[in-house]
């Protein structure tokens, strides 16, 4: 990179880290009690719940990491990814959870997920049950999303992984300690412009590279590589359909049971911001997600310039960057800023999450004492701290000996874990009364006992290869497990709510009654009856 590039990215950097942190000191006068840190108020707009949510979907590990390995392996077919996330993950997600989420989370009273189990199915024993899992889980995930971050940045500056993690994780504690929720939904909002007008201009500046998008088009349609048949890479579906829908799944249901996702509609202000943050975030998905697989697509035109470990398999993380590395310096400052935003977005949602699931459901319910607002808030702050400093540590960890494989398979199960444990027992619980609370236990073993499984297994300490193919397949991958983990839950909470006993039915009456409130509005709104 040019000396000119060089000072480019320092000074957009500047910029960014200034504007984040001005951010977080704005949003002090919000973040006072417990509702404003966690919900901002529950009157947050349309377009910053639509990019809070987005840009938490959307982190360095999608742009650098997934975008690298899918594109690698189905080519241009892995767009089909994207398209899924903004139909599935986010589309279908606002319609059948965003209204029900909001209504009944608020007559609830409920500010996390762990603690509306806990009200929903009015079982002490879920809310914790659901809060040890989202802490065991989240933090791998959160660790994960320094990754890819060394190899980006290493193309402007030449400075130890461990600096920029340090920097991320800092100013990313800063702006949420100060501000809460309402200091990351604006942040948020900033990031993702950033990245919308990043992942444009990366994709033109990539495709012009190659001659335009026919002539990389026909460019990818030469290659035959392990698919086996020419043209497998530029082809409609790819080289394989059926792994290729189980990405599909994996990356678009999964947003309807992961905590931080789900928490987004807790604090949206009323029914016209639903409908427009469900219109916002679509086409937020469409742009970044389908963007960074479609970009991920031309990966194996950069086959020789691309790292590949001892045993001659390509390294994922280092195929974007290997892509941006041709780029002009100024493409390649706003790629950098790009990722750090998309990261730092995705990791002040998970640390919030984090830390008001252990502070509310865990800490406040053990507590002997009443415990004030002001000490709640302190001690979410606290616990920021420590989710953000253990993240940062892990993922120094995972760089310095990559052969703890523990690490990176915690990573890649933890998606599965957190969707297919939580998935079923809250979608069900929107909308069936009869839905149990032995069926959510269920559901939460089932989907943490296939994760372990997994992870034995993906750990070499299991071997599944007799268990017949059907397990076999289903065991290949933490992808195709984490996908059979939310469909079977999906199967399993209405079974076992059937054979098992009943809920009080006045107390969910009583629950369910929030739906069939009477508001008011005006015609342009809603029509009225006839006369």
């Amino acid at each position: 990179m040019t000396t000119s590039g060089i000072i480019l990215c320092v000074a957009l950097l500047v910029i960014f880290f200034a504007v984040m942190i001005g951010v977080g000191f704005y949003s002090r006068k919000h973040s006072t009690n417990v509702n404003g840190f966690v919900l901002g108020g529950r009157s947050v707009g349309p377009w910053l719940t639509a990019f809070a949510f987005g840009t938490s979907y959307f982190s360095a590990v999608i742009f650098v990491g997934y975008a690298g390995q899918f594109g690698w392996k189905y080519g241009m077919s892995a767009t089909w990814a994207g398209i899924g996330n903004a139909l599935i993950g986010s589309l279908l997600c606002w319609i059948i959870l965003g209204r029900r989420t909001r209504v009944l989370t608020q007559h609830l009273d409920a500010k996390t997920m762990p603690d509306f189990f806990g009200k929903r199915y009015d079982s002490k024993g879920l809310r914790i049950a659901a809060s040890v899992i989202a802490f065991v889980f989240l933090i791998p995930y959160t660790s994960s999303l320094y990754n890819g971050l060394s190899s980006l940045f290493n193309i402007a500056f030449s400075i130890p992984y461990w600096v920029i993690i340090l920097v991320m994780a800092v100013l990313t504690g800063f702006y949420v300690i100060y501000g809460g929720y309402m200091a990351t939904a604006i942040n948020d909002f900033i990031q993702g412009m950033i990245m919308l007008v990043g992942i444009v201009a990366v994709i033109l500046a990539v495709v012009k590279t190659n001659g335009g998008l026919l002539e990389a088009s026909k460019s990818l349609a030469a290659i035959t590589g392990e698919a086996g048949w020419q043209g497998a890479y530029s082809s409609f579906l790819g080289p394989d359909p059926l792994a290729l829908l189980f990405v599909v799944l994996l990356t678009s249901l999964g947003t309807w049971g992961t905590p931080q996702m789900v928490g987004k509609f807790y604090s949206i202000k009323n029914e016209k911001d639903i409908k427009k943050g469900t219109i916002i975030s679509t086409i937020f998905a469409i742009i970044v997600a389908g963007g960074c697989y479609f970009l991920g697509g031309f990966g194996r035109l950069y086959a020789d310039k691309i790292g590949y470990s001892a045993s001659g398999s390509p390294l994922f993380d280092t195929i974007v960057p290997s892509m941006l590395s041709t780029l002009p310096s100024v493409i390649i400052a706003v790629v950098i800023v790009l990722v750090l935003s998309a990261s730092m977005s995705t990791l002040s949602s998970l640390v919030l999450t984090s830390s008001s699931t252990l502070t509310l459901d865990v800490i406040r319910p053990a507590s002997k004492k009443d415990m004030s607002e002001k000490k709640q808030v302190f001690i979410m702050r606290l616990f920021i701290v420590f989710f953000i400093i253990l993240s940062a540590v892990i993922a120094v960890i995972k760089d310095a000996h990559p052969e703890v494989t523990f690490i990176a398979q915690m990573m890649g199960v933890s998606w599965g874990a957190l969707a297919g444990s939580f998935l079923a027992p809250f979608l069900y619980g929107l909308y069936w009364k009869k839905v149990t609370k032995a069926s959510a236990a269920v559901c939460f073993v089932w989907g943490c006992a296939l994760s372990v499984v997994q992870l034995v297994v993906t750990l070499g300490k299991l071997d599944v290869s007799g268990w017949g193919p059907v397990l076999g397949y289903i065991f290949k991958s933490s992808i195709n497990s984490g996908v059979v983990a939310m469909l079977g839950g999906l199967v399993i909470v209405p079974i076992v709510s059937l054979i098992t006993s009943k809920p009080d039915a006045k107390k969910i009456d009583s629950m369910f009654s929030c739906y069939e409130a009477k508001v008011l509005t005006v015609a342009k709104d809603q029509l009225g009856d006839e006369e």
